[in-house]
């Protein structure tokens, strides 16, 4: 029985980032800025810095599989946030887990390739990721590149689609909510839009920051399963975890040569005076 005074506990499948930039080790970061405690799966071990992923060493299913038994089976978890994953063997083995605990909000961040666009899936995952996660998945949370590469993963369109008709396809496909992000559109603003079974139920507006970043979709995607975790309904968490997430970017830093990384606990470094406004 977990303790009544645990903070809400949050599981993430996920590969490594040694950068902690993205990855495992971002979801972490932000789980715990947003008053929670992180579980990790190890679904992968990457070799990159803040300029791209040079390789990946993919966990065996039965490790992952393993690895997320034990936990579940000892704590009481509150939402499972689901990342990288190496495989569709690993994907397999998520969405059996995932069906023994129908009631716990799922979260997936469909990461398919780095911010330099070196790859993290195949074909072979993604089919297996839309035939056995997504009907499973209160919120799937990709940028518009992802959105149309997932939705379309099974045919050749002459031009990019709509990314309303994306949302449409990928609820028919199981998903209960779709929230995509705008960053990789070359609008003026970054929009984000949140599509659920009726159409589209908000969309957010928020400044184009100058640069880029590594693990912002990451930070998101957290974001929002440390908010469902804590029992705020879904619109709202998806509000508030963008607003989290764009002062991560904020406040980000560039600790190498490549992308700014978010900073997850800008707050602690804030001035006296902005602090106290």
């Amino acid at each position: 029985m977990t303790d009544a005074t645990s903070p809400p506990l949050i599981l993430t499948f996920a590969a490594t980032d040694p950068t902690s930039g993205a990855g495992l080790q971002a979801d972490l970061l932000t789980f715990a800025a947003m008053g929670c405690h992180g579980l990790s799966i190890v679904t992968g071990v990457t070799v990159q810095d803040t300029a791209g992923v040079e390789g990946m060493f993919v966990m065996d299913a039965e490790w992952v599989e393993d690895q997320a038994r034990l936990l579940l089976e000892d704590m009481r978890i509150s939402a499972i946030k689901v990342g990288v994953l190496g495989s569709a063997e690993n994907v397999q083995v998520v969405a059996e887990i995932a069906s023994d605990y129908p009631d716990l909000p799922l979260i997936l961040d469909p990461v398919l390739a780095s911010g330099r666009g070196d790859p993290l899936g195949d074909e072979d995952l993604l089919g297996a990721m839309c035939e056995l996660l997504l009907p499973q998945t209160l919120i799937i949370t990709p940028n518009s590149l992802e959105a149309r590469r997932l939705a379309y993963h099974d045919e050749e369109p002459d031009t990019d689609p709509e990314l309303h008709d994306c949302a449409t396809r990928l609820l028919e496909m199981g998903a209960e909510n779709v929230l995509i992000t705008g960053t990789h559109e070359g609008t003026a603003s970054v929009i984000n839009k949140l599509y659920g079974v009726a159409g589209l139920i908000r969309s957010d507006e928020w400044d184009r920051l100058p640069g880029s970043y590594h693990g912002s979709g990451c930070t998101l995607a957290s974001a929002i399963a440390a908010l469902l975790g804590q029992g705020m309904a879904l619109t709202d968490a998806v509000r508030e975890a963008q607003e989290f997430t764009w002062a991560t970017l904020a406040g980000g830093f560039r600790p190498g040569m490549g992308q700014a990384i978010p900073d997850r606990f800008f707050w602690a470094r804030m001035g006296e005076d902005e602090a106290g406004q």
